[in-house]
């Protein structure tokens, strides 16, 4: 025994002013300072737990007070018995009657509950000197099903359904652990696209990001039909041009197989925010058909599963998918959109559902539905934690990488102690540090800097509105 506990929390409202280069701007949210509601939870050793959830600026402050309703929650609390079974640890954390009356497990509430439950499996995993992905990966399916999350799903998949799943992998995990450290996990692009963005700087980034090796491209649509027309075609004149590939640039067909990728071998999607209504998205996604995208992502409102199954009908014709998840609430309307036919891409979010072991069970959902699992990871912190998601998907849940990309944004990693990186051949690389956790360690100096509103920087910006002049640029942005 461990002799370990929780004795107290810190949290921390920190806001980055991306919103003055225009980056994460789209139809539905133009004005985005991407910010993180972080805890650090400490015992009484050295052993710390970060976790946080995202948002874009006002109403950080909230999420903070939330998550410091519920972090008082586990305060003095043994974590022996928690890492015994973070199952019923994450049952514990959503079963407060009163805090549960403010969802239940959805809005605000869950948002702070996958910060702090983030945070204790943070602790867990630096507790046992693994990368996260790695503690779970070496878990047998057993130990497995116990962290994860059952309650409302089970005539979706029953626990003896999941055990059947992941036993079936097991033999096999050691070669895709091996596969996957060699090649990295497969990405794609969403920094080139946005809607903020001039025609300059998205040609500009455009190829940077061939460059880079990526040949999966995101673009932000849903303001005006001919505008979005004309950016797609933009960037489908650069990524279509097989002289604008890096010298020998190899694409497995596999990977780009009834995607409309072009004749350079790139995907083009696209991603609405949520702005129109199911008739809207049908009659809009018409018009953007010329652009030939692999998938729509949140072409409505992110709880209406019926709907996205009326969209996913309306498109089949023109040979374009559907995409959601990063606004699911928690498992349960996950559920409903794999059984209802909803999506062909699960789009799961580290933040927006509470933790772990929510994401573990909308995982096996998707293995046993056939969809694919490609996590979003536009924000702070984001892709940090989501590449943790995928590798547990490939080597232990559904095998499979080769359909699959993973969200890349190349924004605010350097704020952070173990930061994601890209390789040459746009792939994630697999984050290795045993120190590292769940990878979301932030500098010391960053949190000071950008801590709304007494942080240097926001004490610059309030000066400088003062004086009637624009708030200043941070030299990373």
């Amino acid at each position: 025994m461990s002799g370990l506990k929780i004795t107290e929390f810190s949290v921390h409202d920190i806001r980055f002013p991306t919103n003055v280069t225009g980056d994460g701007t789209d139809a539905m949210n133009k004005e985005c300072d991407y910010s993180a509601a972080y805890i650090v939870l400490k015992t009484n050793s050295d052993l710390k737990g970060q976790g946080m959830t995202f948002t874009i600026g006002r109403g950080n402050d909230i999420v903070c007070y939330a998550i410091e309703q519920i972090a008082n929650r586990i305060v003095g609390k043994d974590l022996d018995p928690i890492f015994n079974d973070m199952g019923a640890f994450f049952d514990f954390l959503v079963s407060d009657p009163q805090h549960r009356w403010l969802g239940p497990e959805k809005g605000v509430i869950h948002l702070a509950t996958a910060a702090v439950n983030n945070a204790v499996w943070d602790l867990l995993a630096k507790h046992e000197k693994k990368p996260l992905w790695k503690l779970v990966v070496d878990w047998t399916p057993e130990q497995f099903v116990k962290a994860t999350s059952f309650r409302y799903i089970t005539d979706a998949i029953t626990q003896e359904e999941a055990l059947a799943l992941l036993k079936e992998k097991e033999a096999t995990k050691k070669a895709r652990e091996e596969e996957v450290i060699k090649k990295g996990y497969p990405a794609y692009t969403t920094s080139v696209g946005w809607l903020g963005y001039s025609d300059e700087k998205v040609v500009r980034l455009t190829k940077e990001a061939l460059n880079q090796g990526f040949n999966h491209f995101k673009l932000k649509v849903g303001a005006d039909p001919e505008d979005d027309l004309r950016r797609g075609r933009l960037i489908r004149s650069i990524i279509d041009d097989k002289a604008n590939l890096p010298e020998g640039r190899v694409i497995e067909p596999r990977t780009i197989e009834g995607k409309n990728a072009g004749p350079a071998g790139c995907v083009l999607m696209v991603d609405a925010n949520q702005v129109w209504d199911v008739p809207q998205a049908i009659e809009y996604m018409k018009k953007l058909e010329p652009l030939k995208p692999w998938f729509i992502e949140e072409p409505t409102a992110p709880d209406d599963a019926v709907g996205h199954a009326a969209i996913r009908k309306a498109l089949k014709e023109i040979n374009i998918g559907v995409a959601t998840g990063e606004h699911a609430h928690n498992r349960m309307v996950f559920k409903q959109l794999l059984q209802l036919g909803a999506i062909d891409v699960c789009q799961i979010d580290s933040c927006r559902v509470g933790g772990v072991n929510e994401l573990l069970s909308i995982m096996l959902m998707a293995a046993k539905y056939g969809v694919p699992v490609c996590p979003h990871a536009g924000g702070v912190g984001l892709c940090e934690y989501v590449i943790h998601l995928s590798l547990i998907d490939y080597i232990c849940v559904s095998g499979e990488m080769e359909r699959n990309v993973l969200e890349f944004v190349d924004h605010l990693h350097e704020h952070f102690l173990y930061p994601v990186s890209i390789n040459s051949q746009g792939r994630y690389n697999v984050p290795l540090d045993p120190k590292g956790g769940y990878s979301i360690d932030m500098y010391e100096e960053s949190m000071k800097e950008f801590t709304y509103p007494e942080g240097s920087y926001w004490v610059a910006a309030a000066e400088a509105e003062k004086r009637g002049e624009a708030p200043p640029i941070p030299k990373h942005l």
